[in-house]
């Protein structure tokens, strides 16, 4: 079997990127996506639902970091429609409706495996039978109904929205959501603190080193979708606890330094997760951006969705 999973060092980013390199594995059609992809009618709901999302009047903020890594530069403007943003990540019970009324088969199923890290061996495998009920693989926990669904690809996180009548946000709406329609200035999107109080405000990296024991915030892993409570626009985990999907194609900033070579393959993902990051607490601040592929599926990365609307 060829190997689909490969640590890619970015900048000082350490994140996964899942390759699928199907023409060097047996049996390649059986496995296509494309195939195993097709849903039942309806594909999408008669109407999309968004009681549970936050509306936001169309804007221009200022986007980026001068403070942050290369690739948050520069801070440039940028104009935003009126949307809808969820205001949680879509749960795995959420999910599980999707697929119930669907028949989807998610990257993870038709692959076999997916990305999870063990900490015995300090190091990422692709784990046989992994997927968005069993993170860990068969023998791990079942993923809890109020937890954010996880080990979901940018392929899957499209094709949910599509059914729920949304779609993934775009990079700048996610960042415009997470200052509050452009208005919060400060680090995080709950304020400029990780600990207030003595009380961890999102689910985070607790610590400098893959080794640092963890659970000083309640959760070794994932924690329900809202348990820290919402930021003054009424969002929740807009920062740790899961990496979200966005839209777009992941690309430098205009006019910046930083430079890289667009790919259809790769897109956004923001926001941090429960996982260690090289950045530590740069990862969860509102202007922290990294990447990945299409069919990676990880234990640490999930989405939300959203929707135009005045």
């Amino acid at each position: 079997m060829s190997n689909r999973l490969f640590v890619l060092s970015f900048i000082v980013l350490m994140f996964v990127l899942g390759c699928h390199q199907r023409k060097n594995t047996t049996n390649s059609e059986s496995k296509s996506p494309t195939v195993k992809r097709e849903l039942k009618q309806p594909v999408r709901q008669s109407k999309a639902d968004t009681s549970g999302m936050v509306h936001f009047v169309g804007g221009t903020f200022m986007m980026g970091s001068e403070k942050g890594l290369s690739n948050e530069k520069p801070v440039h403007q940028v104009t935003v429609k009126s949307f809808y943003i969820d205001k949680t990540p879509v749960t795995v019970a959420e999910f599980r409706r999707f697929i119930k009324s669907t028949g989807y088969m998610t990257d993870a199923q038709n692959f076999g495996d997916a990305g999870v890290f063990s900490f015995q061996k300090r190091q990422w495998e692709l784990v046989p039978g992994a997927t968005w009920k069993y993170p860990f693989g068969p023998d791990g926990p079942k993923a809890p109904d109020n937890h954010p669904v996880t080990q979901v690809s940018w392929n899957d996180a499209s094709a949910y929205a599509e059914w729920a009548g949304k779609r993934l946000p775009s990079e700048a709406e996610w960042e415009y959501a997470a200052r509050c329609g452009g208005e919060n200035k400060s680090t995080y999107s709950w304020g400029d603190k990780l600990i207030v109080d003595g009380k961890y405000q999102g689910n985070v990296w607790q610590g400098n080193q893959i080794t640092d024991r963890q659970g000083a915030d309640g959760f070794v892993y994932t924690s329900p979708v809202g348990y820290y409570g919402e930021t003054t626009c009424g969002l929740t985990d807009m920062g740790g606890n899961v990496w979200n999907w966005c839209a777009d194609v992941y690309e430098a900033y205009p006019g910046g330094e930083y430079t890289v070579q667009p790919n259809q393959n790769v897109r956004v993902i923001r926001g941090g997760s429960f996982f260690f990051d090289a950045n530590g607490a740069y990862s969860y601040t509102v202007s922290a951006r990294s990447m990945n592929s299409i069919e990676t599926s990880l234990f640490n990365m999930g989405f939300r969705c959203a929707r135009s609307g005045e």
